[in-house]
């Protein structure tokens, strides 16, 4: 899988890649195509707005910006995660197969910072968008807080070998912003 971007896939595609019996894509693969899809409804969500709200169009703007740093991280995810396997089911020594897993672990970090910011992003959206597309931008909210959950679960996970690494505590960090700004909804 890792020469095929998950987002070339066709959603039916992208699911049955995500059902078959190997590691990946999976969880990372998902968080990362979940909130491309949460800045993707901002976007939507701004731009319908434009009538009745003068600053829909910079928050259109800063929405394709996160919507364009979602794009990659999928591809990244898989391709860092299948080094990590390739390397544990041959006979490398542990300080090798965790360097592999940090690695695995810096795409779903940056999956957790960019749902962090969209979730910020759509909160701010729902309180000024037209409201007949409010709820989008609530159901952004809501799916950009999910992906930084996982995002930081799959971080916490792929650092198991560096106990108290900074960067889980950062993940879970990004995650609780991300759902602060749905609490505030």
């Amino acid at each position: 899988m890792s020469a095929v971007d998950p987002l070339d896939l066709r959603v039916r595609e992208l699911l049955d890649e995500v059902a078959n019996e190997s590691a990946t894509p999976a969880g990372g693969a998902a968080a990362a195509v979940l909130v491309g899809l949460a800045a993707a409804l901002t976007a939507m969500t701004a731009r319908y707005s434009r009538e009745d709200w003068a600053d829909a169009g910079a928050a259109v703007a800063q929405a394709e910006t996160l919507r364009a740093r979602a794009a990659p991280l999928a591809r990244e995810d898989v391709a860092a995660y299948e080094e990590a396997l390739r390397l544990r089911r041959g006979s490398v020594d542990d300080e090798t197969l965790g360097r592999a897993l940090e690695a695995a672990a810096e795409a779903p970090l940056q999956i957790a910072q960019v749902a962090a910011d969209v979730a910020d992003l759509a909160a701010h959206v729902a309180g000024r968008c037209d409201p007949a597309v409010r709820v989008d931008a609530v159901a952004a909210v809501d799916l950009a807080q999910a992906a930084a959950r996982v995002a930081a679960r799959l971080v916490a996970v792929n650092l198991t070998m560096r106990p108290g690494d900074e960067r889980i505590e950062r993940a879970h960090r990004l995650a609780e912003a991300a759902g602060r700004a749905a609490a505030a909804l």
